[in-house]
């Protein structure tokens, strides 16, 4: 089957690709042909991934599915949330919105924090979405090198590695993402 990812993030599209495996054909935003911004307008990740989606559905008429993932400080009530991205600014600089959340975090011993997916399938125009959530505690400086966005300054439950410690098939097995897409995959199985 082949699925629209509504995503121009190539580390998203290697992520979820060895996730998905041989079982599904991922095309980019790019492979379709659309250049344009899609909007995110909505005040929720929910919100966010279902406008996604239903845009590239209704202009181009193929199956796709988008996500949207924010990052939950227990102790900044729940920011950045649906404003991760763009956290420090739409130049959407993964360093400085990492310095962001360390400089609101530096005199708070709470660190308690949560990655949060939510997936939005539109097949035929029928919309169904998965959420994956991964608990976690931001740690007080980054370390590791791989991943993107938070990885160098998360640290999963039961880990004693960063994100961006990790290689790719790892973070897949717990991250959000990766539960998130994981129900996806077992929804598309049946479907197949």
């Amino acid at each position: 089957m082949k699925l629209v990812f509504a995503t121009n993030n190539r580390h998203k599209l290697e992520e979820l690709q060895a996730i998905l495996g041989n079982h599904f054909t991922l095309l980019s935003l790019k492979d379709i042909e659309c250049f344009e911004d899609i909007p995110e307008e909505q005040p929720t990740l929910d919100g966010n991934a279902s406008q996604k989606a239903f845009f590239v559905y209704d202009k181009f008429g193929i199956n796709c599915f988008a996500d949207d993932t924010g990052l939950e400080i227990e102790a900044l009530n729940g920011e950045p949330g649906v404003y991760s991205a763009r956290y420090a600014g739409e130049e959407k600089s993964a360093e400085a919105n990492m310095k962001k959340v360390l400089d609101k975090l530096a005199k708070i011993n709470d660190r308690k924090a949560r990655f949060r997916t939510v997936i939005s399938l539109v097949i035929n125009g029928e919309e169904k979405q998965f959420e994956g959530i991964v608990d976690g505690e931001i740690l007080r400086e980054k370390q590791g090198g791989a991943g993107f966005g938070y990885d160098p300054i998360f640290k999963p439950e039961g880990e004693n590695r960063s994100f961006a410690e990790m290689e790719l098939s790892e973070k897949n097995k717990i991250s959000h993402r990766g539960r998130a897409v994981q129900k996806l995959v077992d929804y598309l199985k049946k479907l197949d």
